[in-house]
């Protein structure tokens, strides 16, 4: 028979961790940080970079009181959770809130439902981002134990990119000139540039391990323009989930992860405890005609009981222009449960993601002959409105804001991935129109990448407020009458950012059974400055409970 007291700490702890209110403070600010040989003051959440990791129970629902004390607008995203009925905590600036402006505050309500592994938070206005962002690790609710072994410690682990320059200026310049952001100076993991960068010895992450532990790694691509390939020398790593959501395990010596998404990895400490092995990062990319950051960041892997290296392991990482080996990696991902997809669909959409250019008057701008960078989804380059968000417009019926005529078909057919396209292709037009979905419906979205402007390039797409399966992916043009036959409509991963190959597709399926206003944007952020975006909105179903939840009463006023 149980002791009374061992039961009554027992439904203590269920009251605790069911019926306490989870609130936090994120203060936003700027604070000088020092790395390659220079310092320069970066937007921080509590002075901290990367950003705090918040825990939570499956289900839970927490406070988050953004306070703004920097000289910018901010907005936050909480990516990867659903947040049920709630879009007006989802944080896409001019989508679903205003901005908090400076000197103001919001407190977000993050509502916690299906996610059970890793997601994370971010600042979604203009490349905020960049240095404002965390983890957030989601725990079962007890009893539920893990599907996987308990890992005898947890390491986040934060790949990003760094600019000497202050990351406003390098938007501003871009936007201003028509032409590329300027690339990063340095990848970091976890804030840390690495010593293969100047001034950067002693700035370096470093992990240390205990000989036969086992570590969860909680990861994320933070980076804002980069996928990136990953390694640790001597150690093969199993991925147990992927955006939030178990997995089938996978043994893999090397991963490749997109910005946006996340990653839970067991790391076995089973090697030489004498040897000390490197941990590294870099970028894959598969169009040599775009510029981009090259170079490695460095992290050290070391077990405690050693005293002296008797050597260094370096990692194997594929070559950065490897499309086989990242897609090989992407398409080993599978749902831990089988059965669950939506097998018969009652709308499809098929949408391009292009990159796409204007001319500029007298040629002077710096992209392609003088021309303006730009792109768009279907052909419509997604003009984000300034005055009031989308969200507001449409609960309270205001007129003027958006339109509703995003095409469910590409509206300019043509070979999609030839290597020479007439010119005329190109341009794209400028408009924000939405896509509205009824509450329920069975949709598949088909995402088909170009080679307009340079030769295509792969895009990470994300959609808010759904976690979606992704049942086909390929390369070429979509064939609508053959491609959906080789569908895995059994265990295809459940995520929320799926990577569109350079001239391929991507097929993703999800129930639209969450009311509101949701975003769907490529994670390049580039590409979502340039206008790679869309927005859907689910209308209410029937039941109390498929409809939006009331706003609360701090929304963040617009002007």
């Amino acid at each position: 028979m149980s002791h009374p007291l061992f039961i009554y700490f027992l439904i203590s702890l269920s009251l605790y961790s069911s019926c306490t209110a989870h609130r936090h403070t994120f203060t936003v600010k700027e604070v000088p940080y020092k790395k390659l040989c220079s310092t320069k003051k970066i937007l921080t959440v509590n002075g901290r970079f990367p950003g705090q990791t918040l825990k939570v129970y499956k289900g839970d629902t927490i406070y988050v009181n953004v306070r703004n004390r920097a000289s910018e607008n901010i907005t936050m995203h909480w990516h990867g959770v659903e947040q049920p009925r709630n879009p007006w905590s989802d944080g896409p600036e001019y989508i679903t809130q205003c901005p908090i402006r400076p000197g103001s505050d919001f407190i977000y309500e993050v509502i916690f439902s299906t996610e059970e592994t890793t997601v994370w938070w971010h600042a979604h206005s203009s490349w905020a981002r960049a240095t404002v962002h965390g983890l957030i690790f989601v725990y079962p609710r007890p009893p539920k134990s893990l599907p996987f072994p308990k890992s005898d410690h947890e390491v986040p682990l934060i790949f990003g990119e760094w600019w000497k320059k202050d990351v406003r200026e390098v938007v501003e310049l871009f936007m201003r000139t028509g032409g590329d952001p300027n690339v990063s100076d340095a990848l970091t993991i976890n804030g840390h540039p690495g010593f293969l960068y100047p001034c950067s010895k002693s700035d370096t992450f470093e992990l240390m391990v205990e000989k036969s532990k086992t570590y969860r790694i909680r990861m994320v691509n933070a980076a804002l323009n980069l996928i990136l390939f990953f390694a640790i020398a001597k150690h093969n790593l199993t991925v147990v989930a992927a955006d939030g959501h178990y997995t089938k395990p996978i043994n893999a010596t090397y991963i490749t992860i997109s910005p946006g998404q996340t990653l839970d990895l067991l790391l076995h400490a089973d090697q030489n405890p004498k040897s000390t092995y490197y941990m590294a990062a870099r970028a894959y990319h598969s169009n040599p005609n775009i510029n981009f950051n090259n170079s490695t960041t460095i992290g050290i892997l070391r077990y405690t009981s050693s005293t002296s290296s008797s050597s260094k392991r370096y990692p194997n990482l594929p070559y950065y222009n490897d499309t086989s080996a990242a897609f090989r990696f992407f398409t080993s991902i599978k749902c831990l449960y089988s059965g669950q997809v939506p097998v018969k669909i009652s709308r499809r959409i098929i949408s391009t993601v292009s990159i796409n250019n204007l001319m500029c008057p007298n040629n002077l701008c710096e992209g392609p002959n003088g021309s303006r960078l730009a792109a768009s989804m279907n052909n419509i380059s997604f003009v984000t409105p300034s005055h009031v968000d989308i969200l507001k417009a449409y609960y309270y019926h205001i007129r003027g804001v958006y339109g509703t005529r995003f095409p469910e078909f590409p509206p300019l057919v043509f070979n999609f991935t030839a290597d020479d396209q007439p010119l005329f292709l190109q341009t794209p037009r400028f408009a924000t129109e939405v896509k509205i979905l009824k509450f329920g419906e069975s949709v598949e979205i088909v995402l088909q990448g170009t080679s307009l402007v340079g030769g295509g390039i792969d895009h990470p797409m994300h959609l808010h407020g759904f976690s979606f399966y992704e049942v086909g992916v390929g390369f070429g043009n979509y064939n609508v009458t053959e491609d959906p036959s080789n569908y895995n409509l059994k265990d295809p991963p459940y995520i929320n950012t799926a990577t569109v190959p350079r001239n391929g597709w991507v097929a993703i399926r999800f129930i639209a059974d969450n009311p509101g206003v949701w975003f769907m944007h490529c994670h390049f952020d580039r590409h979502l400055t340039w206008g790679m975006k869309v927005v859907f909105i689910v209308m209410n179903g029937r039941g109390l409970n498929q409809q939006i939840l009331p706003p609360p009463p701090n929304l963040p006023p617009c002007y």
